[in-house]
């Protein structure tokens, strides 16, 4: 008995712990949905482990510029003939030799190829610097766009409750007034329909809200399993502003803050930097370096003399060299003209790429101040819409009470109401978010937009 009295109290233990974590579920603001995918999205991870790439290149290449050390030792046995290093004359002994070198050397001119491919390389990891903002603002507007996509389902769906309290409000009160005989049945039959087919809407609205939050876990990529729910801030309380960009002034921040711009460029001074650095391999090059050589020479086997001891052959054997060398290039198999031909197109290639990319810039920001215009007229009008609405249903939600209107004339209003609310929504949800897109244009981040809404 006592036995199981523990066991209940444990499993009670156990239910209420869960029930308790349900209920302190944590939801996730659009700045918390944002951190999360900064930190462990694998896209923007994999940008970050290319511009580390970019980084290593340009430490390669100033290496370059340093003198090279090598040290290199080979042992070697020979049987039959072959020659005595000690005498210089040929033998059939068996014998055994060792060596050892150092060798150095350094590039002094190779027509600047070595400097112009670390300027390349700088520009580089700079584009590469731009291309990691590019990956994380893209990956903000998709995670803002998610974000409000599942807060315009959660508005439908709560639109869509709404109808259906209030008809099945109209129903409880006509299902009364058939029981006292003020109602005919088929006004309760009818209205049982219209309950039926906002019910219907509603389990859409809300299936479509569970579609929305699943579609935004999926970009957040949070462990399959994981709860997740928004917190849904109060629209009420953000403001609208009036306002009329200017495209012009607008393109004139952007160009001179968007990485987007500045990668491009970026590149090009990269891809321009590699011409020289290939017009480079036509000039002669002059190298200087140094080596330091000994070695140990023994007969073995039969016939083996006394020699000098290990220590003392390589002290005795030891020579040095230095060396000076100067190489012209006269043909390499069209190698050298290739490369130069190639870096050529590709510059010419990131010019008309920088220069579709301007004319893409502009036209968006041209279109977003439209867009901007047109959705300021649009939430006027849908609020407007909202409010007369709103007091055409209070009029016939009373004559409907007292029998001055049908089901059809009161389903007719109050789906009017119902578009008319879902309107305000739409055209403030796209409004928030277009003033948002002028906003980034002026900053180059979403961060810091973001932070200020």
């Amino acid at each position: 008995m006592k036995r199981n009295l523990w066991i209940v109290t444990l499993l009670l233990i156990l239910f209420t712990g869960k029930l308790c974590g349900q209920g302190d579920q944590k939801k996730w603001t659009l700045k918390d949905c944002i951190n999360y995918a900064l930190t462990n999205n694998i896209g923007l991870q994999r940008q970050k482990l290319q511009t580390e790439a970019d980084r290593i290149y340009l430490t390669k290449s100033k290496m370059d510029m340093l003198p090279d050390l090598n040290f290199n030792s080979s042992g070697r046995v020979g049987f039959g003939r072959s020659i005595d290093p000690v005498t210089n004359l040929i033998t059939f002994k068996q014998n055994l030799s060792n060596s050892y070198s150092l060798s150095s050397s350094i590039t002094l001119f190779n027509g600047f190829t070595t400097l112009n491919t670390i300027a390349a390389n700088k520009f580089m990891l700079k584009a590469g610097v731009e291309n990691e903002k590019i990956a994380k603002n893209t990956l903000i507007i998709d995670i803002l766009g998610g974000f409000y996509q599942v807060i315009y389902a959660k508005g439908l769906e709560d639109a869509a409750k709404i109808q259906l309290d209030l008809s099945e409000k109209q129903l409880f009160r006509i299902e009364k007034s058939v029981e006292a005989g003020r109602e005919a049945l088929s006004r309760q039959y009818e209205m049982e329909s219209k309950v039926s087919d906002d019910r219907l809407a509603y389990t859409v609205a809300r299936n479509n809200t569970s579609q929305a939050l699943t579609t935004l876990k999926q970009m957040l990529q949070l462990k399959p399993g994981s709860e997740f729910e928004i917190l849904v801030p109060e629209l009420s309380n953000v403001i609208i502003s009036e306002n009329n960009p200017k495209p012009d002034s607008i393109y004139n921040i952007a160009a001179q803050t968007l990485p987007r711009l500045k990668a491009i460029n970026y590149e090009l001074m990269a891809n321009k930097k590699q011409v020289a650095a290939a017009k480079g391999a036509l000039i002669p090059n002059l190298t200087a370096g140094g080596s330091i050589f000994t070695g140990y020479y023994k007969v073995i086997g039969e016939g083996a003399t006394d020699q000098d001891a290990f220590s003392t052959q390589l002290k005795n054997n030891n020579s040095q060299a230095i060396f000076l060398s100067f190489n012209i290039p006269l043909f390499n198999n069209y190698a050298n003209a290739r490369n130069i031909r190639l870096a050529k197109i590709k510059a010419n290639d990131t010019e008309m790429k920088l220069q579709q990319e301007i004319n893409t810039l502009y036209t968006e920001i041209e279109n977003a101040c439209l867009n901007i215009s047109r959705g300021n007229d649009e939430f006027t009008a849908a609020d407007a819409s909202f409010e007369f609405n709103k007091k055409s249903f209070d009029a016939v939600e009373k004559k409907f009470e007292t029998g001055l209107v049908d089901v059809t004339d009161y389903s007719a209003a109050k789906t009017s109401l119902f578009k008319a609310d879902t309107e305000v929504l739409r055209t403030k949800l796209q409004l928030l978010i277009r003033i948002l897109t002028i906003q980034f244009y002026t900053t180059g981040e979403y961060e810091d937009v973001i932070n200020n809404l």
